[in-house]
């Protein structure tokens, strides 16, 4: 995460052209695209053929700056047929969008350190930033070997990174509520270092967390303990004993909203108790409003909860896990890939959060013909809409309804 100046990145490629976009649009829709979800909307997400009901969420899938992303990507390939293109990591997390990517032959390079195929890039390289941003290390070096770059960042993500820098600039610490090993987090970490690289930041995760630094802003907690707890989590130089003196909040714009709200109530509690006010605390909302749409609806369907839950998306996907834990409050829950993970009647296959991999389940009440079932369906920002169609078609052929039913439906 350097502090020197970025090199002059190279002039922007103009992408939106319209006779570029109208070709993009339509391969997407090819991809991406349903015409039984968008009935399923349209009727406002309720499906029911005989005992067998579907209950689509109000808001799932791709929001605006993940449909951005992918069209930029397709784009690039189309003004540039003939050239290398590559991507930091991927896109966006889901499997099958970063399968058609590299079917185009667009390739991935690492993200969590800048290797050597970084120096081997050249002038006629083509590289996209995803939506998920990029340290500014990583985009100093596409400077310095003069790509041509498509930054398809998330708005929502700049936003914080407009915070997290004035935070830098006024000598606040920025506490980032986020995994500290997942993109956007570290792309956001490097900007709280600020222009002159003096800025500080703590990355945690949990309300356990929260509650370990409340403590020692509250003179409780052991300075070892402490660094060792978050050693991989701040920044170079980081002093617990003189930067948690003015701190601000930010976030992952992916994550829970109300663990984020807790986290600042927890943090302005410590500070008020060490200082008698809460000037020494700073705090915005920067939760992606899609994150929060999808998470408000599924609240919404949980209020008359159906029988199971199936969340669809990319195992990697952080607003798509907080949706399995929404639902595994009330529930039976299940995160999916996709439609190939629901095996049988009674057997379904699913990333497990708590022990972060894929197991299999045996439900024996799951889609059990005999009896009604109403299933559930949401799916994460990341998630094409082909994806949630098909989960739609599998719940139903496992009750013996098949596609020209629910075409007729």
């Amino acid at each position: 995460m350097s502090a020197n100046p970025s090199p002059a990145p190279k002039p922007r490629a103009n992408l939106r052209r319209p006779e570029v976009m109208e070709r993009v649009a339509a391969e997407v829709a090819h991809h991406y695209q349903s015409s039984l979800v968008k009935k399923l909307r349209d009727r406002g997400g309720i499906l029911t053929i005989g005992n067998t009901t579907v209950h689509l969420a109000r808001e799932f899938g791709f929001c605006y700056g993940v449909e951005r992303a992918i069209d930029l990507a397709y784009a690039s390939r189309r003004v540039f047929p003939q050239q290398r293109i590559f991507i930091i990591g991927e896109i966006i997390h889901n499997p099958e969008v970063n399968r058609q990517l590299r079917e185009m032959n667009i390739a991935s390079l690492p993200w969590r350190e800048l290797g050597a195929c970084y120096d081997d890039l050249t002038e006629a390289d083509v590289m996209i930033v995803p939506a998920f941003g990029a340290p500014t290390t990583f985009m100093d070096k596409l400077a310095e070997r003069g790509c041509q770059v498509v930054d398809t960042t998330c708005g929502d993500v700049m936003k914080v990174w407009r915070h997290v820098r004035d935070y830098a600039r006024e000598g606040i610490t920025s506490i980032i509520h986020g995994k500290d090993n997942h993109e956007e987090t570290r792309a956001t970490a490097s900007r709280a270092l600020g222009d002159q690289g003096a800025g500080q930041y703590l990355v945690i995760l949990t309300l356990e967390d929260a509650d370990f630094v409340c403590d020692y802003i509250r003179g409780q907690g052991r300075r070892l303990a402490f660094m060792q707890r978050f050693q991989r989590a701040h920044s170079p130089g980081f002093d617990p004993d003189l930067h948690l003196q003015r701190v601000g909040v930010a976030n992952q714009t992916t994550m829970l909203k109300s663990e984020t709200e807790e986290i600042q109530r927890r943090l302005r509690q410590a500070i008020i108790h060490r200082d008698g006010n809460a000037s020494g605390l700073r705090v915005f909302d920067t939760i992606c409003g899609a994150t929060q749409d999808r998470q408000d609806a599924l609240f919404d369907m949980l209020r008359e909860p159906p029988d199971l839950l199936l969340v669809v998306g990319g195992y990697n996907s952080s607003n798509t896990s907080h949706l399995v834990e929404i639902g595994e409050r009330l529930l039976p829950t299940f995160f999916i890939r996709d439609a190939s993970c629901i095996k049988s009647l009674e057997e379904i296959v699913h990333f497990d959060l708590q022990r972060e991999e894929e197991v299999s389940s045996t439900y024996s009440q799951l889609l059990l013909g005999g009896q009604p079932v109403t299933v559930g369906i949401t799916a994460g920002a990341s998630c094409p809409n082909n994806l949630i169609e098909e989960t739609i078609v599998r719940v139903f052929a496992l009750r013996g309804i098949d596609r020209a039913a629910l075409a007729d439906a």
